[in-house]
């Protein structure tokens, strides 16, 4: 496929996880070679298409901001596929915890099947939530379809409240919607929120500012996404493991890249 056919491919695909769309475009992109304005557009424009997936910033900020655009595509690629997030999740949820989740989180939703000994509410946010159900549910794990509707009653119900963010800045992350109303009520309830937040989704300030911006809508009440302010999270899973949200702050390894402030149509 043409390089550039492939990276239309990418920009039109939707209710793809993280990982795929990264290595997709990481291909894409090293196929474009060494042409500094080509890798400027082809970014912009998988950001326009992709605005909320934190790993395609810091992939197009690594390729932007490399010596060699090309080496640095496939090495990010591999560190996506070689993230062990999920593993330290499912090493750290308490046993015999009831967890509340929301929709079907990429990262999440490989590590709960590993804890045959949990309980876990699925709320059902953007109707992803029932496939989740039946995947756990085949491999002997306790869990429940709960309708947007119950999302208070199952988040006041639970042990732990496990959210996913897509990106993650230093006021907050961005998760599927439902998310700001299941860490309010879970703090209220004094409830814990962990947040997973994989390779690629810490993103610096002046980056995520660029991403909140181009979230900013009219109608928030209508996104697929929530942008939930960073004091409803209790804790951060990270590939070290699970630990406070101002010390993983204080490792981002996403460079800036400000190209990426522009939008491609701009």
């Amino acid at each position: 496929m043409h390089p550039i056919e492939r990276l239309r491919y990418v920009a039109r695909a939707s209710g793809a996880d993280h990982g795929l769309l990264v290595r997709e475009t990481a291909g894409a992109l090293a196929s474009l070679g060494f042409d500094p304005p080509g890798l400027v557009t082809a970014c912009r424009r998988i950001i326009d298409r992709h605005p909320a997936s934190g790993p395609l910033w810091w992939l197009s900020a690594r390729v932007l901001t490399a010596e060699d655009p090309v080496a640095e595509a496939w090495r990010a690629a591999d560190e996506i596929a070689d993230d062990c997030t999920p593993s330290e999740l499912a090493h750290a949820i308490p046993d015999e915890a009831t967890v509340a989740v929301l929709g079907w989180p990429e990262q999440v939703g490989e590590a709960l099947p590993r804890r045959g000994d949990v309980d876990v509410l699925v709320i059902d946010s953007l109707g992803e939530g029932s496939g989740l159900v039946r995947r756990l549910q085949r491999s002997d794990v306790d869990a429940i379809d709960v309708p947007m509707s119950g999302l208070g009653a199952a988040v006041a119900d639970s042990d732990l409240v496990v959210l996913e963010a897509s990106a993650f800045g230093p006021t907050g992350f961005v998760g599927v919607a439902g998310s700001r109303a299941a860490a309010a009520v879970a703090r209220h309830a004094q409830i814990p929120v962990w947040v997973v937040a994989g390779i690629g989704r810490l993103l610096p300030a002046r980056m995520w500012d660029a991403l909140v911006r181009r979230l900013e809508d009219d109608m928030p009440w209508e996104a697929d996404d929530d942008i939930v302010p960073v004091d409803l999270v209790d804790v951060i899973v990270r590939p070290s493991g699970a630990g406070a949200v101002a010390d993983a702050l204080r490792r981002i390894d996403c460079p800036v890249a400000p190209e990426l402030y522009r939008s491609a149509n701009a």
